[in-house]
């Protein structure tokens, strides 16, 4: 009884100094994480430019910032739509503040980055969620971002890539979340009947009404490793049908036997792979106009 009741009592060195106690808490909450899959301590300043795990691999949350920065061309990148900003259609309680504690922690105004950049001298229009965001939540911004970048591209004549992640619709918007399923998805349709190209890249965790709409829309549908991708959680599911489901539900591993997507891909291959794929569409598409002037003629 005593052993469990009694104080802890912690003994520093005496030769410390005396302020030690507060340098020490002078340390920044987020100078290291723990990797998910290994356990391991890593120092942020110490993880590698593709935010990998360097002990086991594992596919660490990539900041959009940085994936932008690490994917495409340097100094190729110039963002659409930056100053757009959600605000509380519907007085969610808390919502306001919920708001201005993403953008303090990320930097970004909203959950998703667009804009034009290159990727190897190709030009394409880009789209990177970041799950920081309110778990990059689908609402109206998120919504209008994505179809604007569609209009555009298709203006442009240019690929579409999407990194999605998502914890599904934003559920302090309602309704106005839901509605940016058909809304998006219309822009991919109208994109794709121009014959231009759309690549999907589903990240940790890419759930809900992306899952359901844009994000399996594309001509190219990869993901990282170990993403977990599905509709409902497995929580929900497993109580829904009371009973257990295998560990490998809803991830990538399973969701590529299944023929659900096209290829799971590591990050130290996506750049490659990503360029390829750009050039092959691009260089059809040449083809085809040289034939198509040449039948004129």
């Amino acid at each position: 009884m005593g052993l469990f009741n009694r104080k802890k009592t912690i003994r520093l060195n005496p030769d410390l100094p005396k302020d030690f106690s507060d340098k020490r808490s002078q340390i920044p909450d987020d100078a290291f994480k723990r990797c998910p899959n290994c356990r391991q301590v890593l120092f942020r300043k110490l993880v590698p430019a593709d935010y990998t795990c360097p002990k086991c691999s594992y596919h660490l949350n990539f900041p959009a910032p940085e994936r932008l920065f690490w994917l495409l061309d340097e100094g190729a990148f110039t963002q659409w739509d930056g100053d757009l900003m959600a605000c509380n259609p519907l007085d969610f309680p808390d919502y306001d503040r919920k708001l201005q504690g993403a953008r303090a922690l990320t930097g970004l105004r909203e959950a998703v980055i667009t804009g034009q950049g290159q990727l190897d001298g190709q030009d394409l229009a880009i789209a990177i969620m970041d799950s920081r965001f309110i778990m990059a939540s689908m609402g109206t911004v998120v919504g209008e971002k994505l179809t604007r970048l569609f209009e555009r591209a298709r203006e442009l004549k240019l690929p579409v890539l999407i990194y999605a992640c998502s914890g599904g619709a934003r559920m302090q918007e309602g309704i106005l979340s839901l509605m940016q399923m058909a809304k998006v998805t219309q822009a991919v349709s109208r994109h794709s009947q121009a014959g231009l190209l759309y690549i999907s890249f589903l990240t940790h965790p890419t759930t809900g009404g992306v899952t359901a709409s844009f994000a399996n829309q594309a001509d190219i549908i990869l993901a990282e490793p170990q993403a977990t991708v599905g509709f409902a959680g497995k929580r929900v599911i497993q109580q829904t049908l009371n009973s257990r489901l295998p560990d490998n539900f809803q991830t990538a591993e399973r969701v590529l036997e299944v023929g659900f997507i096209d290829k799971i891909v590591a990050r130290k291959d996506q750049h490659s792979l990503l360029s390829f794929l750009i050039q092959a569409h691009s260089t059809k598409e040449v083809a085809n106009e040289s034939l198509s002037n040449r039948s004129k003629g």
